[in-house]
Order: C-alpha cells, then sequence, then structure tokens
C-alpha cells in the first residue's frame, strides 16, 4: 500500500504551468489532489490526465482574489476528505509597467493576488495542517530579490511572499507544520500573455531568454523534493542562484545586466 494513500493536497493555480504540474508529480506520490483554480474547464483536463494516469484528484473551482471562495474550498475539502495534509499556494500573477505609470488599482489588484490570496489560503488551510503536521509551500520568485524594472509592483508582491515565510517559520515552530518559500528563476508558465486586467493573450512574445526557461516539470520535481524534505528557504533553477550571488555580493553588475534585458509589456 502506498505509504501517501488518502494524505490530500490542495494545490492553486492548478490549471495550468507551474501548479498543473505540480498537481501530476503529486499524484504520482499517491496523494489525492485538491486542484483550484478560476478555470473550471482546464482543471477538468488535468483532473482527467491524472485519472488515465492511475491517480486521483478532486476539482474545486476557486478564485483567491475572493475570502469567501477559499474559506468555502477549505470547507468542501474537509468534508469530502477529512484532512489535510499539504497546501500549496501557487496561484499568482504579474502586474507589469513602470513605476510612473502603475495606478492604485494596478498595486491593489497585484497585491491582493500575490499576498493577501496566497496568506489567506494558509491562514484557512492551518487548523487542519496543525491536526496532520502538515506541509506549506509558497510560490515566490528570484524577482523578490531583484531589481525589477517594469516588474516593480510584482517584485514586491513576491518580497513580501518571502517575509510571509519567514514569518510563518517562527509562528509555526512546535507545530510540527513546516513552511517552504520556493524561488524560481525563469519556468515556463502564461505569465507574460496575461495583462494587467487578467487578460491571456496567446500571441504576445515571452521576453524571457528561452535558453534559460526550464520546463513546468523540472520545476515542480524539484520543488516537490524542497516541500517533503521541509526545506525552509528554496532558490531554484541555476540562473535563479546565479542572478541571487551576483545582486548580493555585485549589485551594480545585476543593475546593468537587467537594465539591459527585455522587459513585458503591461
Amino acid at each position: 500500500m502506498n505509504k501517501n494513500q488518502n494524505q490530500v493536497i490542495w494545490i492553486t493555480g492548478a490549471s495550468s504551468g507551474i501548479g498543473k504540474a505540480l498537481s501530476f508529480e503529486w499524484a504520482k506520490l499517491g496523494y489525492i489532489v485538491i486542484l483550484s483554480s478560476r478555470r473550471k474547464e482546464l482543471l477538468d483536463q488535468v483532473a482527467e490526465e491524472i485519472k488515465q494516469s492511475g491517480g486521483k484528484s478532486y476539482v474545486i473551482t476557486c478564485d483567491i482574489m475572493d475570502e469567501k471562495e477559499i474559506e468555502k474550498t477549505i470547507q468542501v475539502i474537509i468534508k469530502n476528505f477529512g484532512r489535510l495534509d499539504v497546501v500549496i499556494a501557487n496561484a499568482g500573477f504579474g502586474v507589469f509597467g513602470s513605476l510612473e505609470n502603475l495606478t492604485a488599482e494596478n498595486w491593489n489588484r497585484q497585491f491582493q493576488g500575490n499576498v493577501t490570496g496566497l496568506a489567506l489560503t494558509v491562514k484557512y488551510a492551518l487548523p487542519y495542517l496543525k491536526q496532520t503536521k502538515g506541509r506549506i509551500g509558497l510560490v515566490g520568485s528570484v524577482g523578490a530579490f531583484l531589481p525589477s524594472p517594469n516588474l516593480g509592483a510584482y517584485g514586491a508582491s513576491k518580497a513580501a511572499v518571502n517575509s510571509i515565510g519567514q514569518t510563518l517559520q517562527i509562528e509555526l515552530m512546535g507545530t510540527g507544520v513546516s513552511c517552504t518559500t520556493m524561488h524560481p528563476g525563469f519556468v515556463q508558465s502564461e505569465i507574460t500573455r496575461i495583462d494587467n486586467d487578467g487578460n491571456w493573450h496567446p500571441e504576445r512574445p515571452d521576453p524571457r531568454p528561452a535558453n534559460l526557461i526550464w520546463p513546468a516539470e523540472k520545476a515542480a520535481k524539484k520543488m516537490t523534493k524542497a516541500i517533503l524534505q521541509r526545506k525552509r528557504n528554496y532558490v531554484f533553477t541555476g540562473h535563479g542562484k546565479l542572478f541571487v550571488c551576483i545582486q548580493r555580493w555585485f549589485p551594480g553588475l545585476m543593475r546593468k545586466i537587467i537594465a539591459k534585458s527585455p522587459k513585458p509589456e503591461a
């Protein structure tokens, strides 16, 4: 019998990119995977793929911009499965534009999704994670540590995620619950093709260097291992680690590198 049988993991933003890849990875380990995002039709496709591979999943549509939907999702999970062992707060997006041009609405939307939604996901999951001495995964970004022209709001939101992770690591001492904050570099995703209002533009080119972008599946394997090992902070992709190192020891050089790099469209 699989030792993970009947253990339950909830992954937000599971309809595409890293969240989708994480869903497959945890299903392979025998977990019952709770898939949530706003796009039910895509979640259903992920659930079907998991089923075809012999795994178990359950779809719950949830917009992490709405606290009531987050709370309702947890209630449905506990009603149907009676437990929660892992939560990965993965849902998020980027708001693009220079600090000179970003509006209050832009800032509010960015932080509502990447910070408040993430924090509330953890808040409502925590009572049940304490019962199972479970695990929390927070998806941050190397952007939390780097200067971010045209990505100022996004970088600030991911810096907040880093701070939330550090705070949780202290607040949860003695509970048996671990918090792993993960900071990926460039990973395959839709982030650069979604505008500041949340609309998808499949025709938009991805300005990130193609030779540095990791497949989502490769990232998911690394992230899953970090959560299982209960690591506190995990910076990954080779270039991600390198950029953070350069920023720490040679910030002037990092500013020059980023200043010459392509910028995402607002």
